[in-house]
């Protein structure tokens, strides 16, 4: 039942048009989990809340609150999908038999969901972000070819997290100078690896840039939860600690992420490439028709995201089923292709290596993502002991 409601939130976000655009979707992937995990608890008192505690009955069904409580957050974040989360909690609360257990656990999540929608309410997300001024100089963040869509997500470093005491907590050092030689290196990786037509790239390193970059990185972490807590078969207490242990970490490291991409505002490597000769950096080998593999992300270069989710996702999963847990990763961008990896941790480092294969990030991208992803998960791991 967990992995129906997290299945049902990748369906929402999936659909076109029903993710606000202004609001990062691993909130509500936490929000979700939140609310299963803190109806549960407040029931069996195996753990503290994460966000509300509720008095309730003994008795009361856990499995029915945490429906019911999943039921009434979707409902809330997307009302529009109303009659389609209806139809699964129809169809999960008939597995339970009807009495007083039952109707005191729908009571129990009802309560929960609500107190956890308006907990989250003032936490910033639906605040104006103010217009974004690019800057103009060596290094600066710019929009980015071919349609230099507006930056996204310039606001998402402020809002409340989940588990940290503050967006900027693990802020990431500032990354070297344009003109120096670690970022000559890394930006002549980049410009080698992920050009469209690059010779460098093996027919393997392309197919790893595809694969990763085919469906939200957040969306393949919860995937791979789904299969690995079935595979295991968690029980619903289990089930329920780590997809929301997974999902604050994945949220906050979004936050921790957008917090430190607008504070340092690094220009993308196509950007940096093309506009080589105006960065003061002999080292660099540029070139102004220079075009990356993938399509470029809408906000600054650094830190890399897919490596700051991917490290947060896989330092979570790890403590939960170990380091040498195998798995098989599948995408929903690339239906009928598989790899496989033989922990967490080498599934994460493929998914952050994957953007400099694309184009989008420089080596010193990928190695602060993975370092912010990697606290940040410590931190809501320890708060959760």
């Amino acid at each position: 039942m967990v992995t129906d409601w997290n299945k049902e939130l990748i369906t929402i976000v999936n659909t076109p048009k029903v993710q606000p655009p202004a609001i990062h979707p691993t909130r509500s992937f936490a929000m979700l989990q939140a609310a299963e995990y803190d109806a549960v608890v407040s029931i069996t008192h195996a753990d503290r809340p994460s966000l509300v505690s509720v008095d309730a009955p003994p008795r009361a069904r856990p499995d029915a609150a945490a429906d019911q409580a999943a039921h009434d957050v979707l409902t809330a974040l997307y009302p529009s999908m109303a009659p389609a989360v209806d139809q699964v909690l129809a169809a999960e609360l008939q597995a339970i038999p009807d009495g007083g257990p039952k109707r005191e656990g729908i009571k129990v999540g009802s309560t929960v969901a609500a107190r956890l929608v308006q907990n989250r309410s003032s936490d910033g997300s639906g605040a104006t972000p103010a217009a974004f001024v690019p800057g103009t100089g060596p290094g600066d963040y710019r929009p980015t070819p071919p349609n230099f869509p507006a930056p996204v997500f310039t606001n998402w470093g402020t809002i409340r997290p989940f588990v940290l005491e503050r967006g900027s907590q693990f802020r990431p050092a500032a990354p070297p100078a344009v003109t120096s030689a670690d970022y000559a290196a890394a930006l002549n990786e980049v410009e080698s690896l992920g050009r469209d037509s690059s010779t460098t790239r093996t027919a393997d390193q392309t197919s790893i840039a595809k694969f990763w970059g085919a469906a939200p990185i957040w969306n393949v972490w919860n995937e791979i939860a789904q299969r690995t807590v079935d595979a295991n078969g968690a029980s619903l207490e289990n089930a329920v600690t780590v997809f929301s242990q997974l999902d604050f970490a994945l949220a906050d490291t979004a936050i921790a992420l957008y917090d430190g991409k607008y504070h340092d505002q690094v220009w993308r490597p196509v950007t940096a490439i093309r506009l080589s000769d105006t960065a003061g950096n002999p080292g660099i080998v540029g070139d102004p028709t220079w075009t990356p593999l993938a399509v470029t992300a809408p906000d600054p270069s650094y830190p890399g995201a897919h490596s700051g989710f991917s490290e947060a996702a896989a330092t979570v999963l790890s403590s939960f089923y170990g380091r040498r847990e195998h798995l098989a990763v599948t995408s929903d961008g690339m239906p009928g292709v598989t790899r496989t990896f033989p922990s967490f941790q080498a599934a994460a480092d493929e998914a952050g290596f994957s953007r400099i294969l694309a184009g989008q990030h420089t080596r010193l991208d990928h190695v602060a993502g993975e370092k912010l992803g990697r606290q940040v998960a410590d931190f809501v791991l320890d708060d959760s002991e």
